[in-house]
Formats: C-alpha cells, structure tokens, sequence
C-alpha cells in the first residue's frame, strides 16, 4: 500500500493502493480533517470518489479556497468543492491536455498545457484572467515561489519565471 498526502492547510490526499500484483489501482481525493489512514488502509473505511469527467485526470491541486482542480485529457480544469463534493464547474480554454496545476495562496490558479501555454485563473470565480505564452513544447511542471513567482518547466528544455 503506498500512501501519499497531497495538500494545503487542512489536507487533500490522494491514494494509490498496489497490494502483491492485483491490478487494483484506485486514484481518488479525499479531505481528511481526522486523519484517519488507518481505517483507509485496513479497508474498513471506503474513499470517495468525484465522478463526471469527461477525461481522464492528468493533474490535481488543492487550493485554500476549499477547492481541488483536475486537470483532464479534454483540456479542461474541474473545480471541487473538498465540502460538499460537488462539482462546482469547468476551467475552459487550453486546447490540450492539462499537465500541470498550481495553486497559491491567494487562491490564484494556474494551469499548464500541451498546447503549450500556461493559464491563469480566478480562483473564486473561475475567470480567465491571462495567458501567459512563450513556450515553444509542452508546458509539463509549474510550481509557485516566493513572492508568487510562477515557474513553468517544459519540453523545450526551459524554466521560465513569470
């Protein structure tokens, strides 16, 4: 069993079981405010599943705005309330798959793409608010800095700054 915890303040986890060569892969995202590994690993407590993609998820990040953003093979971001489990709407705009997410900690959203661009997004609305170009390949890592600096890593061999 492997078990990795993904998240912001108070936590989003993904888990990933492999037990001895059974093909029984499960990705799922979970809020986990009692910390509760035990009773997930045992199999006494099942995790819950947020259904409704069109494609498949290439990307998750947790913002700390109660929301966790896929991004998915369509080219879209699926925004989830981590609360109620609802799907509370779509990022549109990138004409690719959705490699890459980040979140900072004012909530801003970016997303990164193989139609090589980086997007930038309202976390609270859901907005475009800009698009940040310059790649020349796949956009496939992006990570917030200090001072929310952006950085963007592609398969043009660059890590750009924004």
């Amino acid at each position: 069993l492997i078990l990795l915890q993904v998240g912001w303040r108070r936590g989003c986890a993904a888990v990933c079981q492999r037990w001895r060569g059974l093909s029984q892969d499960a990705a799922v995202t979970r809020q986990l405010r009692d910390g509760r590994w035990e009773e997930y690993a045992a199999g006494v407590l099942q995790p819950r599943e947020l259904r409704g993609h069109r494609g498949r998820i290439l990307s998750l990040a947790v913002g700390p705005n109660e929301k966790v953003y896929c991004g998915s093979s369509d080219g879209t971001v699926y925004v989830w309330s981590t609360q109620s489990e609802q799907l509370l709407g779509t990022l549109n705009g990138h004409s690719s798959w959705v490699r890459a997410l980040a979140v900072a900690e004012d909530g801003t959203v970016y997303s990164a793409s193989l139609d090589c661009s980086v997007r930038v997004w309202c976390g609270d609305t859901g907005i475009h608010l800009r698009t940040l170009t310059g790649h020349t390949s796949v956009v496939s890592a992006l990570a917030i800095g200090a001072n929310n600096n952006v950085f963007s890593g592609s398969g043009d061999t660059t890590v750009r700054v924004w």
